[in-house]
Order: structure tokens, then C-alpha cells, then sequence
């Protein structure tokens, strides 16, 4: 499920990145060292168009809770309501989302529908997800397939490893997580610690990231002689920003891109808009 770009478009933005995006052509190792910088200053990374959320007057504010980072804090959400209420008298209520798993994930769409007054709907989205992943769990299972072993990279420079939902991800999608853990932080791991895991394949995955600038990323990564170990695996490049980096029911998609890339004789190859095979 993908919400139409017309559904969007003219909308009031609200928020804004104290960092400039990967597109300015920027360096992953520069947007790590820019985030750095500024997250020891104590600044917040995003900014909130107060007089904007003012004037729109919501009911219901959307957070989270997973990674300040990625988005707008859950302190300065509630901070915001905390101050629309001391104007008003009536501060907007607040759903928090902080699901670390696919289970969770879709624990907060249920939470979603049910802020919003539409129980009904978010089930019937719930329930037609998860048959979508039972079916690949039960194709895996009736196939006895061999699960390969699978890194997911996150980030390139330092390198970061897929967590949260990503290791689930690549479990219910038929492989074995080299050295995440369901539900954990993301983590940084040295370039011949990854090597000696071992990993039959490499999904390189960069947070936040299309397919066209995680594809750039993966190349570079393979003309790297540090890299040189990951000649004769398979390497593929995600568009993350679609399938991996964010927490909606479109993990459910990811789910089936990853199985089709690891097993490709039971699900069939990837689309190629979304998933480029590099080595």
C-alpha cells in the first residue's frame, strides 16, 4: 500500500531537517559526521512549524517513539500539545508509535485506526497483512528451504547494521541474520567483523534511501578494497526508503521483496524498481 502522491501534494509541511538530505549529494559518512555534530550540541535535528500545527488545528498528533534521529522526537510533540492546551484549554490528543518488530509495526496501525475511530478498517488491514506473510512463511516451510545467511546494511559509512524490524524482516522472509537482533537498536559494526559473520548475501539497504542512491551506495561499497570479501556473494542494493527504513504496513511488502530475493525459485525475481542485483 502506497499513498498516492496527489493525496499529499499542496499540503502544509510541518516539519523540517536541520541536516540537509542525502540528495544535496552529500557523503554517508558526512550526514553521520553532520548528525554527530549537531546531536552534541543538543539541538533537535527536526523542526516543528508551530504557528502551522496551530493553525490547522488537529485533534489527534501522530509520534513516535524509535528514533530521534529519523524524525520529529515524541518530546517535542508532546511539548507542542503541552502548549497548544495551555492556549486553548484543550491540548490535541497524542497516539505514540514505537513498534521495534513487524508485530509491533502493525500493533500501531491498530492503534492508529482506533485514535481515529476506524477499529473495522485497521483489521481488515491487519488481517489481510498478515495472510500476506503466512503465505510466505508457509511456502518457505512446505519447500523445507535452506535459510542463507543475510546482512543488511543500513548504513555505509561507519557501517550500520539493519534493527528494529529488519532482522524480523529477514527471518519471516527466509533467512538467518548474521549479527542483528529482532527488536534491537540498529548497531555499528566494524567492516571485518561483518566479514568474519559470514553472510551468503548482502542487502545493502541505506536508511531513508531509493533504490537509484542505494544502488551508488552499494557500488562504491564493492570498489572498495576493504570490501573485496564480498566478491562471489550475492549482492543486492533495496529501495529502503519504500520497503525497509520506515515503520507502515508496507513492511509487509518488504517481507516478499527480501523472500524474493533469497529465494527467487519459490517467489520469483524481485521487481526490478525495486531491488538491483550488484554482485
Amino acid at each position: 500500500m502506497r499513498l498516492p502522491a496527489d493525496a499529499v501534494a499542496g499540503r502544509p509541511c510541518v516539519t523540517r531537517a536541520a541536516i540537509p538530505a542525502h540528495t544535496d549529494g552529500a557523503s554517508a559518512g558526512a550526514i553521520d559526521a553532520a548528525v554527530r555534530a549537531l546531536a552534541a550540541t543538543g539541538a533537535p535535528l527536526f523542526a516543528l512549524d508551530e504557528a502551522a500545527i496551530v493553525a490547522l488545528r488537529p485533534d489527534l498528533l501522530l509520534t513516535q517513539a524509535l528514533c530521534d534521529v529519523c524524525a520529529v522526537s515524541e518530546g517535542d510533540v508532546r511539548a507542542l500539545a503541552a502548549r497548544m492546551g495551555d492556549a486553548t484549554g484543550a491540548a490535541p490528543r497524542i497516539a505514540t508509535l514505537g513498534g521495534t518488530t513487524l508485530e509491533g509495526v502493525l500493533g500501531d496501525v491498530r492503534a492508529v485506526a482506533a485514535a481515529l475511530g476506524l477499529d473495522a478498517v485497521g483489521e481488515a488491514l491487519i488481517e489481510a497483512a498478515w495472510a500476506r506473510v503466512r503465505h510466505v512463511h508457509e511456502t518457505l516451510k512446505a519447500a523445507r528451504a535452506p535459510r542463507p545467511r543475510v546482512a543488511v546494511v543500513e548504513w555505509t559509512d561507519p557501517v550500520f547494521l539493519a534493527g528494529h524490524w529488519g532482522p524480523d524482516l529477514v527471518r519471516r522472509a527466509g533467512g538467518i541474520d548474521v549479527l542483528g537482533t529482532v527488536g534491537a537498536h540498529s548497531t555499528t559494526v566494524a567492516i571485518d567483523a561483518l566479514a568474519a559473520a559470514d553472510p551468503d548475501v548482502v542487502l545493502v539497504a541505506p536508511c531513508g534511501y531509493d533504490l537509484a542512491h542505494a544502488a551508488a551506495e552499494g557500488r562504491a561499497l564493492l570498489a572498495d578494497a576493504r570490501w573485496a570479501w564480498l566478491r562471489g556473494r550475492a549482492v543486492w542494493a533495496l529501495d529502503a526508503n519504500a520497503f525497509l527504513s520506515r515503520p507502515a504496513p508496507r513492511l509487509v511488502d518488504g517481507v516478499e521483496l527480501v523472500a524474493r530475493l533469497l529465494h527467487p525459485a519459490l517467489f520469483g525475481a524481485p521487481d526490478p524498481a525495486r531491488a538491483t542485483r550488484l554482485a
